[in-house]
């Protein structure tokens, strides 16, 4: 359906200079209307509760309120979609973009750098087609609990024997997702876990961290060769695909993009199927568009084990949606039931 009024967007960002780049940036797509322009996280609290715009960017670092505290707020007092717009200039920052994410926000960027970077273009192609993307989506103050009717599901007799590594993959929402998965698994979790996070760039080591963190289990960003360990989480680095050898090696790839992604959720969903087939376990989470559809077929075909999140949880119905559609899921589950089962499936006295 084409949308017959602009996109109302919120600026909230302390720097002038970053502001009027900003400004200019979206003033450019005749799509997109600034309604305001917040300078701290109060007046973007403040504005969006008067002005209800469709989406607000969200700087991190800010006077009074950051981005974190003034996700926060929002989504309490006047639930809209966030976009994080962020300047990755220390540890700091990173982990407040991601407390943002998880207090709500969808989806995190970086900063344009300036028309004299090479990359000008492409950022502000990317940050034009998240904020459309994103502006579109039902943001509600909720919890993620397991719903009424729908109990956590029991493993299959004899999966837990089998099962020799878990893969997961999510984009927007994943990084609250993969926290809640990950924070119910139990400290002796006996397979590896693979993750691919679609997430901008300088953010992957900050979220390895922020996961860590969280979690009983070790988190650390996927190194090239090492052995996968039980009990240990790799997170795919940034601009590499991740795999696994049949010896239980990480590989970490510069092949092309698959559909405009590197890492590539397909990419890892793929690798473990020819590495383990029968023998794994792949959660598909909340995400744009289709990444890791193709991959979930070869799982599938070599009768691995699919589990998609459900539309109810998810913060962006994509990627789940595309694997359950093609009927390559087993299970579709809320988000609170997915961490259960791995532990039912896999953890046994």
């Amino acid at each position: 359906m084409t949308r017959l009024s602009p996109l109302r967007v919120l600026i909230a960002e302390d720097s002038a200079t970053a502001r009027a780049l900003l400004v200019a940036i979206l003033r450019s797509d005749p799509g997109i209307e600034i309604v305001g322009e917040a300078r701290d996280g109060e007046e973007a609290v403040s504005m969006t509760v008067e002005l209800k715009p469709d989406l607000v960017t969200m700087d991190v670092a800010m006077p009074r309120l950051d981005g974190f505290e003034a996700t926060k707020r929002i989504m309490a007092e006047a639930p809209t979609p966030i976009v994080i717009v962020s300047s990755v200039v220390d540890v700091h920052a990173v982990d407040t973009g991601l407390q943002a994410l998880r207090a709500g926000a969808l989806s995190v960027l970086a900063k344009p750098a300036g028309p004299q970077s090479p990359d000008f273009a492409e950022s502000c192609k990317q940050l034009l087609s998240t904020i459309k993307a994103m502006a579109g989506v039902k943001v509600v103050r909720r919890r993620f609990d397991i719903l009424p009717g729908h109990p956590v599901p029991v493993a299959k007799p004899g999966r837990a024997m089998t099962s020799r590594v878990v893969a997961l993959a999510a984009s927007t929402g994943g990084p609250g997702a993969l926290q809640r998965v990950l924070g119910g698994l139990p400290a002796n979790f006996p397979l590896p876990i693979l993750i691919i996070q679609h997430i901008a760039r300088g953010f992957i080591d900050g979220l390895a961290t922020w996961l860590d963190d969280a979690s009983p289990l070790k988190v650390k960003v996927a190194e090239a060769g090492e052995m996968a360990l039980p009990g240990v989480v790799y997170v795919g680095a940034e601009d590499r695909h991740l795999g696994i050898t049949a010896k239980g090696n990480i590989v970490l790839s510069e092949d092309p993009p698959i559909g405009g992604f590197r890492p590539s959720a397909s990419y890892l969903f793929h690798s473990v199927a020819m590495a383990y087939g029968t023998s794994v376990i792949s959660v598909i989470l909340t995400g744009m568009g289709q990444d890791g559809m193709s991959g979930m077929r070869a799982i599938r075909e070599r009768r691995g084990t699919v589990i998609a999140q459900d539309e109810a949880t998810s913060i962006v119905f994509g990627m789940p949606k595309a694997v359950i559609e093609a009927g390559l899921a087993d299970h579709v589950l809320p988000l609170s039931a997915i961490g259960p089962w791995l532990a039912d499936a896999v953890v046994r006295a």
